[in-house]
């Protein structure tokens, strides 16, 4: 296992390049498909956008929450009643401002210096970040292609799990796209059990299976919540990235701290945002699907058609991304990523951004409609990339 500390840092933020490099070609007339960012184009729901609206009309409004609404509380629990077969009480609940601000600050709530928090390898940045800002070191296991991305439990020194304070694991995986089942959850509530760590699951993506078929939560695991808490998060489910609204969900002791902690740094999420999450959680669930069928017709043209002209990239199995193994003759992803820019105007990501285990691949986003990853096929196909 590879550990690193605070201030450890890899290589300089690639997302500023790419920016950089991109906002150059569209200054120079090029038409740039960005496949980079995560960010869904489709629309949410009106009914959501009327339920902000009006609260946003109400002056009343405009106060400190400090914690949650009745009506959100009761949305919550119902939706994970409804979704997941999961009973919550009250007190299992607590709204963050985002999954990303969420884990950049539930290290907070159990770790600091002197302690080990493991996290995936290649993973989503804040998944070390966070635990690190709190002076832990990180201990980053690794996932493996030949594992489908799953996480190898023998990979962790017993030894290494028994120093360990907690688990970050996240399925559906961003970035490589890999889904979990029961047995797997299973195994790693007992695996937390038997090392007493505490797991901290992100469940970003689970209204995302590419297969067409429900992922589940880790807290319909029995004995999910003596061990950890889970993150939900509204963004990409109801398309509402901009809101920032997440759950965190779970385990009372891990909340009641991180709650505590929160209480130093934020004063609740804002009135109208509240309005709209309770909007989207108990009303009509079509967009639930038609937001799956949309990122599948995605998926189909991008994959299948890099597929029909040689580059081998398999069907994502969830998320709103791809995991593609770069062509072997580049020496690194980020040479991939930079001439696949500079000969097609199609930009991804390096697989290294997200871990020394991520090198030699890359991640595309599927953020543009059907005919348009089309077009990033001809670029491709055209620009002879594939063949060196």
């Amino acid at each position: 296992m590879q550990f690193i500390k605070a201030g450890e840092t890899a290589e300089s933020n690639i997302f500023n390049r790419l920016d950089e490099r991109k906002r150059a070609l569209i200054a120079g007339g090029a038409d740039v498909i960005n496949l980079s960012i995560g960010t869904p184009d489709f629309q949410p729901d009106r009914h959501v956008m009327e339920a902000v609206s009006r609260a946003a009309l109400d002056p009343g409004q405009y106060k400190y929450s400090l914690t949650e609404t009745p009506a959100l509380l009761a949305a919550v629990q119902g939706r994970y009643q409804r979704r997941y077969g999961v009973t919550l009480a009250d007190d299992e609940i607590m709204a963050v401002c985002g999954s990303q601000e969420g884990i950049a600050h539930v290290g907070f709530a159990f770790a600091g210096a002197g302690d080990l928090i493991l996290a995936p390898d290649p993973g989503y940045p804040i998944f070390s970040f966070g635990p690190m800002m709190t002076g832990a070191t990180i201990g980053l296991y690794p996932l493996k292609a030949e594992n489908n991305w799953q996480l190898d439990f023998a990979d962790i020194p017993d030894d290494v799990a028994d120093r360990a304070k907690a688990i970050v694991v996240s399925y559906p995986n961003n970035p490589t796209t890999a889904v979990a089942d029961r047995a797997f959850y299973e195994k790693l509530v007992a695996y937390a059990c038997a090392h007493d760590l505490i797991v901290i699951h992100d469940n970003a993506y689970s209204d995302l299976l590419l297969n067409g078929e429900e992922g589940l939560s880790f807290l319909s695991i029995p004995g999910a919540k003596e061990v950890g808490i889970e993150f939900n998060s509204l963004s990409k489910t109801y398309n509402l990235t901009g809101m920032r609204v997440s759950f965190a969900l779970g385990n009372r002791g891990v909340l009641a701290r991180f709650r505590a902690f929160r209480s130093q740094i934020d004063y609740g999420m804002f009135y109208p945002i509240q309005a709209g999450a309770v909007a989207a959680l108990t009303g009509p669930q079509d967009i639930v699907c038609r937001n799956r069928e949309g990122y599948m017709a995605r998926r189909d043209a991008l994959c299948g058609g890099l597929r029909r002209i040689g580059w081998d990239v398999p069907d994502a199995q969830g998320t709103m991304f791809v995991w593609a193994k770069i062509p072997a003759h580049f020496a690194s992803s980020v040479d991939f990523v930079l001439a696949l820019m500079e000969k097609t105007g199609v930009i991804c990501v390096p697989g290294s951004s997200f871990g020394q285990q991520g090198e030699g691949y890359v991640r595309f986003a599927l953020v543009v409609p059907p005919e348009r990853m089309e077009e990033a096929v001809r670029r491709i196909d055209a620009s002879g990339i594939l063949q060196g």
